[in-house]
């Protein structure tokens, strides 16, 4: 193509002049003239840019374009960069996809907080000072069966906290096949090490037994520490130390008994449905002195590590000075406080807590939405792809029960089996779903694009934005 004549750069308009245009006039309102005057002189340069490489047809210089150039550029720029998607990934608490979705009450407490000032650390009785632990402790106390409890920021900073507190430049016993990894790499070994305190690996990978502990014991050993491995199981040839052993030997030797259980459940999950996981309760029952455990994953409020027992640990916790940088802010303490309470009513968790909603959530619900999805998303995607109905295993995920799968129900898109590219278009169709205005996120699997169902609570929303998908069959 000849080289572009001068008169096509001379005729590209000027920035007050686009920005007296209706359309961005209305986007300045919108947005602030700074953002929009940004947007309009990169969209400037890119026709420029293009206009100077000569290798395509010349662009178009309309006001309606130039407008609608500015416009996409100034709302992509504009569009939050955390925001909602869909997860239909099949893994109910997932740790990318921002774990446990809060009940309404608990969302209601966090906006009503926000929105000024509160008594986060003053008491109202006295009119003095107060604990920012208060609005939650008694909470947990009854429903963990605990002398006291403090929360900080998640469930690692808990155990960080702990060993910090109680066994600074001490040793820690920790059965080895407790020495778990969880996400990007956090390794217990490293905590301990960041605590500054000494592990001491007792027993082997797959059995452990009670005179291992005790011939780890000495003048030096701070604690009897158990780890909840929750996100893997070690079968076969397997023993380990019972709890109520363990805090025998514990207290024989005049040390604390530390148990971090993870995910954290408050009630027996066994009553939905679902496979029995160790309660706070039970626990500390068996005679731990404290437990450590998440906030965000079965128990289904926001994230915070919650750290209940006896009252004197709990008191020296709170003296060391890390607690001050780990502690939780003004709406994490009045979403969890709030989804606490609704613990108060055992019999309706279901129907209150998400969490336990999508968890105990019947496979013939599921199966019965997908019988409605099926055909339209079908007729969305035309004849490029294969829609069907597929039984499927969820995960509850974030390390709880990780051997134990829910019945679920998909959809998977088939792409033609005939047609090569086969793996093109199913990346081809993944991305134009997260593109849309709510993110869909699904998995790959089996040369289909899987859509497990149980976490689809706004089954409106999801069909409301499907003419909007827009994406080639054939890439």
């Amino acid at each position: 193509m000849a080289k572009s004549d001068p008169p096509l750069q001379a005729s590209l308009p000027s920035v007050d002049r686009i920005l007296g245009l209706a359309p961005i006039v209305a986007l300045v309102e919108a947005h602030g003239r700074a953002v929009v005057t940004t947007g309009v002189r990169a969209v400037l340069a890119q026709l420029r840019e293009i206009i100077g490489d000569n290798t395509g047809s010349p662009p178009d210089l309309s006001d309606k374009t130039i407008s609608r150039r500015v416009a996409l550029m100034v709302e992509a720029e504009a569009r939050p960069s955390l925001r909602p998607v869909f997860n239909l990934t099949g893994t109910v608490l997932h740790t990318n996809l921002g774990r446990a979705m809060l009940p309404q009450i608990a969302i209601d407490a966090v906006a009503e907080i926000a929105m000024g000032a509160s008594n986060l650390e003053f008491d109202l009785e006295t009119g003095k000072r107060g604990d920012r632990d208060s609005h939650l402790e008694d909470l947990v106390c009854t429903l963990a069966g605990c002398e006291a409890a403090t929360v900080v920021n998640n469930n690692a900073a808990a155990v960080l906290l702990v060993l910090n507190a109680l066994a600074l430049r001490k040793q820690v016993p920790v059965s080895r096949g407790e020495l778990i990894e969880i996400g990007g790499a956090f390794r217990m070994p490293d905590i301990m090490a960041r605590a500054g305190c000494k592990l001491i690996e007792v027993g082997t990978t797959n059995r452990t037994h009670a005179p291992d502990f005790e011939g780890a014991m000495g003048p030096k050993t701070a604690m009897i520490m158990k780890v909840h491995t929750s996100n893997y199981v070690v079968e076969g040839f397997t023993a380990s130390v019972p709890e109520k052993k363990l805090a025998e030997i514990a207290h024989a030797h005049d040390v604390p008994f530390v148990v971090d259980l993870g995910a954290g459940s408050l009630v027996d999950l066994a009553q939905y449905g679902l496979p029995h996981e160790p309660t706070v309760a039970e626990t500390l029952a068996n005679g731990a002195d404290l437990v450590t455990f998440s906030g965000d994953k079965l128990l289904g409020g926001p994230q915070a590590g919650i750290i209940a027992g006896r009252k004197d640990l709990i008191a020296k916790i709170k003296r060391n000075p890390m607690k001050r940088a780990l502690r939780c802010d003004k709406m994490t303490l009045a979403a969890l406080e709030a989804v606490l309470r609704l613990y108060q009513d055992p019999d309706r968790l279901a129907q209150h807590v998400p969490v336990i909603g999508l968890l105990s959530r019947p496979a013939q619900d599921i199966e019965a939405q997908a019988t409605r999805l099926a055909p339209l998303l079908q007729a969305q995607l035309g004849d490029g792809m294969r829609v069907k109905m597929l039984p499927c295993q969820s995960q509850i995920g974030s390390g709880s029960l990780p051997v134990e799968n829910l019945e679920s129900f998909a959809l998977a898109v088939c792409p033609d089996p005939k047609k090569r590219g086969t793996g093109r278009a199913l990346n081809t169709l993944s991305a134009a779903l997260r593109a849309l205005p709510m993110a869909v996120i699904g998995r790959i699997q089996d040369d289909s694009f899987i859509l497990d169902l149980r976490c689809l609570v706004d089954e409106a929303g999801f069909l409301a934005q499907l003419d909007q998908l827009v994406w080639d069959a054939n890439p």
